[in-house]
């Protein structure tokens, strides 16, 4: 553990990622440096490392940490991975031997005051990876009507109260705009059952603000470019691992890696393949990896995350 920082499952991901001396990869999720620590230790004394975050505080961090140490080696950049494909090839990592996606948010992001990533930690309602662009989510709140909050809420947080919760959100503004973290999480509270079926143990707001954050960051279409920059990124060999922390994440890794790994998108019916599709990738994970109890109990966080691993094939 360093500055408080407990990077999820990383001697799975290690393993998966296979990082050798010499090797050029990518983390496309800097966050707390956990990972990128570790791949460039494996790749030592020559091997390279390009690290992404869109969170300016999470470069600024991990920069202070590990260049000191690194050197050279270690370079960084503020982007989000949506934007792989344009500054690896900027940064010298045209052509890679594996790329990190850690996706979801870091420990870091949750206990920052001032973005309301957290409904514990609290905040004004912004959510915003970087701050510099894009809507806050306090924004979303105040001007999406009901059926348009209902419906984000069903798309990107699964939230079978969606409805109720959006209802009671109109209600509220109609008094006072809804500007903190804790004020919405406590507004959820009050109308949405906690132990609803499906719910397990969480807070009932879990779902309202992993929904508002997917909005705001726009992050699982950021996500399906991300994956088909890093592909074409791959050196043959070279390895591509996501964790992902929700179904909504892990559904479309899964759906990206099996079509990858299928090549071929013609109709069942069709005699010959005329769309020209080859595989080019091959599962080193058939079904998604887990924590361990020990890990789980250690850092809670990493509790629902999966990960997934696939190798580049010659295409």
């Amino acid at each position: 553990m360093r500055d408080g920082h407990l990077p999820v499952m990383v001697e799975e991901v290690m393993t998966m990622l296979a990082a050798a001396p010499g090797s050029l990869q990518i983390d496309a999720t800097l966050g707390g440096g956990g990972h990128a620590e570790r791949i460039l230790e494996a790749s030592d004394p020559d091997g390279r490392l390009l690290g992404l975050d869109a969170d300016g505080t999470a470069i600024a961090r991990v920069r202070a940490r590990l260049a000191p140490r690194f050197g050279d080696r270690l370079r960084l950049r503020q982007a989000n991975f949506r934007e792989l494909a344009g500054v690896a090839p900027a940064e010298g990592f045209g052509a890679v031997d594996g790329c990190l996606f850690d996706l979801g948010l870091s420990s870091f992001q949750l206990a920052d005051a001032d973005r309301g990533f957290g409904f514990r930690t609290g905040g004004p309602l912004d959510m915003r990876f970087d701050t510099s662009r894009g809507v806050p989510a306090g924004e979303l709140l105040a001007t999406l009507d009901a059926i348009e909050l209902a419906a984000l809420f069903r798309k990107y947080g699964e939230e079978p109260f969606a409805g109720r919760i959006a209802r009671a959100i109109g209600e509220a503004r109609r008094v006072a705009p809804i500007r903190t973290a804790e004020e919405l999480a406590a507004l959820v509270e009050r109308v949405a059952p906690a132990r609803a079926p499906g719910r397990r143990r969480v807070h009932p707001a879990t779902r309202v603000f992993q929904a508002l954050r997917i909005a705001v960051n726009e992050e699982l279409e950021a996500l399906e470019t991300g994956l088909a920059a890093a592909l074409n990124l791959l050196r043959p060999g070279g390895r591509l691992v996501v964790l992902s922390y929700h179904s909504l994440e892990d559904r479309i890794v899964k759906r990206f890696f099996q079509a990858e790994r299928r090549g071929c998108v013609c109709p069942p019916e069709a005699p010959v393949c005329i769309c020209g599709r080859v595989p080019r990738l091959r599962l080193v994970t058939s079904r998604g990896l887990v924590p361990g109890e020990a890990e789980i109990v250690a850092n809670p966080r990493a509790r629902s995350a999966r990960l997934r691993a696939a190798e580049r094939i010659a295409a």
